[in-house]
């Protein structure tokens, strides 16, 4: 059976900023940009993905729909 991560997406809309993590950040996690304003969080030691921040990103959406290709898969479970 495949193994999975819970992300949990946050949208500040102030800011126009779109953050999908797995847990909370540490001071382990470092930031590698991988697109126009795309941040990707990585544990230094484990190299295992804990987030990405994707910024102006309803500017982003309200333009012709448009299908981003994340760098990891993950699946997305409702919360009970």
């Amino acid at each position: 059976m495949k193994s999975t991560k819970k992300f949990k997406l946050q949208y500040d809309q102030d800011g126009d900023i779109l953050y999908i993590a797995h847990g909370k950040l540490t001071k382990e996690d470092t930031s590698e940009e991988i697109g126009d304003d795309v941040v990707l969080w990585r544990n230094k030691k484990t190299k295992q993905v804990s987030g990405l921040t994707i910024l102006n990103f309803a500017k982003r959406t309200s333009k012709k729909a448009t299908t981003y290709t994340l760098p990891f898969d993950f699946e997305m479970h409702p919360l009970i």
